[in-house]
């Protein structure tokens, strides 16, 4: 009896066990929760196709169009000019700039000037005896020599025999002659040849001067040319005369140039083309940075957005039904942040930002200032 009562009591305790363990398991059974379904809320344009004006940007710095580069072709002693030959000093056309000694080149061209016309004295004589019509034109010629001013160009006589007879007396060597050294001597003296400013000076009043030795900059300072690199896709269609608007980094200037010349020849290393564009005003410097807004062409039917909106370069999403769709479009220019396409239906409604995660089928809901910022431009 006593086993029976012990093994009553453990087959009692085992089902217990069992039935206690089975309620505990069911107690714990967690019940899934409904996934609440999200729908994302996007900002929408309608799409107007209209002719979108091509602006091809780009920039580089302001270069004086007129530059001259100040050489010596003779050797002296710096000693004069109109104003301080300083960096910075302002010059006007017909002012001298450098004036280098030339005490004694000059004597070797008083020098010159008397032999020829010793020589020509010389022939006089002679012309008055045998060629008598030639002797008033050159005793006229002898009357008018004047030392201290260039010598005039010698008389022509429709006679061979007189300039057969002028010629191999020497008178056009010695008067070639001085007109050499006349030309040489003029360069001792550099005048300015235009309105403009000094720019760079490379010697001071009493330096000694060498022939070749680069003495300043000199620049006209009413017009400058900025030098812009273009992608040869647009070389052909911009034209010379074409306006052009420049402006400051900071956008707060505005220019308006003029281009100029187009290179013929393509960059082979960049594939671009240097276009020169001629701007003029009072408040420019040479070095000065511009960006440039080039006008190369207008697309019709067409519509310009974000980059960003470009799905694999070639489609955008569209909204149906408050339904993310896709549609293929027609890109036909890439700038750094737009893009101007061709082939989206009038009236579609496409995405204006573009949407994290972003599928075709994906339900959305079109932001309201969208819509009345939309309705507010088709009233317009």
């Amino acid at each position: 009896m006593r086993k029976l009562l012990l093994l009553g009591i453990g087959a009692v305790i085992i089902i217990a066990a069992c039935v206690g363990a089975y309620f505990i398991i069911e107690s714990n059974t967690k019940t899934k929760p409904t996934v609440a379904k999200v729908v994302k809320t996007v900002f929408v344009d309608t799409v107007k196709n209209s002719t979108v004006p091509i602006t091809i940007p780009a920039n580089g710095n302001l270069v004086a169009k007129n530059r001259l580069e100040l050489f010596s072709e003779v050797q002296g002693v710096f000693e004069s000019s109109s104003q301080d030959f300083k960096p910075g000093q302002p010059y006007r056309k017909g002012q001298l700039l450098i004036g280098i000694n030339s005490s004694e080149y000059y004597a070797s061209v008083q020098s010159a000037k008397s032999e020829l016309y010793n020589l020509i004295t010389s022939l006089m004589p002679d012309l008055r005896l045998d060629y008598p019509e030639a002797f008033p034109i050159w005793q006229t010629y002898l009357q008018n020599f004047n030392m201290d001013k260039g010598v005039a160009e010698l008389p022509n006589s429709k006679d061979e025999k007189v300039n057969y007879f002028i010629t191999g007396r020497g008178v056009q060597s010695a008067y070639y002659n001085v007109k050499n050294l006349e030309q040489r001597l003029s360069k001792y003296r550099i005048y300015a040849p235009y309105n403009g400013i000094l720019t760079e000076a490379l010697v001071n009043k009493g330096t000694l001067v060498r022939p070749s030795q680069k003495l300043g900059e000199f620049i006209d300072t009413s017009v400058y040319e900025l030098e812009l690199a273009i992608s040869k896709t647009f070389s052909d269609l911009l034209q010379i005369g074409e306006k052009v608007t420049l402006n400051t980094l900071n956008k707060q200037t505005n220019y308006t140039g003029t281009v100029a010349r187009i290179n013929g020849r393509i960059d082979q290393a960049t594939q671009t083309v240097t276009v020169f564009v001629e701007v003029k005003g009072d408040d420019l410097k040479e070095g000065m940075y511009l960006e440039a807004q080039l006008e190369a062409k207008e697309i019709p039917d067409a519509y310009k957005l974000s980059r960003k909106l470009l799905v694999d370069q070639t489609e955008i999403f569209v909204i149906k039904d408050s339904v993310l769709d896709i549609i293929k479009v027609n890109p036909v220019y890439f700038s750094p942040k737009e893009v101007v396409v061709k082939g989206i239906p009038e009236n579609t409604i496409i995405l204006s930002k573009s949407v994290p995660g972003a599928y075709a089928g994906m339900l959305v809901k079109v932001n309201e200032e969208s819509n009345n910022s939309e309705a507010a431009k088709t009233q317009g």
